[in-house]
């Protein structure tokens, strides 16, 4: 069968998989963000009602977010690994596609930090948010951290919410824009690797902000603005695909 021969087959049927498990990632990413948080906003003084939700339908859509993640990241690296002569030259010189590559970093970097955000920061703070709503609905003390850790996990998936745009133009976009037509096929590497540093650097900074790095995870923090509703998301998110847009077709275009 031509879907495993590893030279043309197997790789297009990884890249189906890593696109379905990216399609469950980012949707719930999307759902938590547009839906969920708003809505247990809502709830006001309804506290059981909030911790029933929490405890019964967080829980569960949070369980294929974080395996969705793994999924999507493990068979990307996959795809790399199998697709024939996909690091050849890459960022090189010698490449053909110099443009491309660039791109398809940039967007390797943005979800590789997303996975990260995922586990590391998400997952992490949600966990402690969900043993005290079920707690709490057991009849046991509310826990006080649990705001604080709630709070923590907001912010970084807000920051994921906002990366999704870039990430998504940039992934999808390598094969369908920067790779056609040789209007990217620059030959300089050193602007290839400055669009690419440039776009990490931006990447960085937003990273250590949502961290609570530059002035603490607190609401009184002004420099957090971008992530105190997802409508501020909404737009952070807009405006820095626009600027990374723009870099590519200062930098990358021949």
């Amino acid at each position: 069968m031509e879907i495993f021969n590893p030279d043309t087959g197997l790789p297009v049927l990884l890249r189906g998989l890593h696109i379905l498990a990216g399609v469950a990632w980012i949707g719930l990413l999307y759902y938590f963000n547009l839906v969920q948080v708003p809505s247990f906003a809502a709830y006001g003084e309804e506290g059981k009602a909030r911790n029933i939700s929490i405890d019964k339908l967080a829980r569960r859509a949070l369980w294929w977010f974080r395996w969705a993640a793994v999924v999507t990241l493990v068979l990307g690296l996959l795809l790399v690994g199998a697709t024939k002569d996909y690091m050849k030259d890459f960022m090189s010189g010698s490449s053909v596609h110099l443009g491309a590559n660039a791109t398809i970093f940039v967007g390797m970097i943005l979800g590789i930090t997303m996975a990260a955000n995922v586990w590391m920061v998400i997952w992490k703070n949600q966990k402690v948010v969900l043993a005290n709503a079920a707690n709490v609905l057991a009849g046991g003390e509310a826990d006080a951290g649990a705001p604080a850790a709630g709070r923590r996990a907001l912010l970084a998936s807000r920051q994921n919410f906002i990366f999704s745009f870039s990430m998504l133009w940039f992934m999808v976009g390598t094969a369908h824009l920067y790779e056609v037509g040789g209007l990217y096929d620059i030959n300089k590497a050193g602007k290839a690797w400055l669009f690419v540093i440039i776009c990490a650097a931006i990447a960085a900074i937003l990273e250590l902000l949502c961290l609570g790095k530059l002035g603490g995870t607190a609401a009184t923090n002004k420099l957090l603005w971008p992530y105190e509703s997802h409508k501020n998301s909404l737009i952070t998110g807009g405006v820095l695909f626009v600027v990374l847009y723009v870099l590519s077709e200062i930098l990358l275009k021949v």
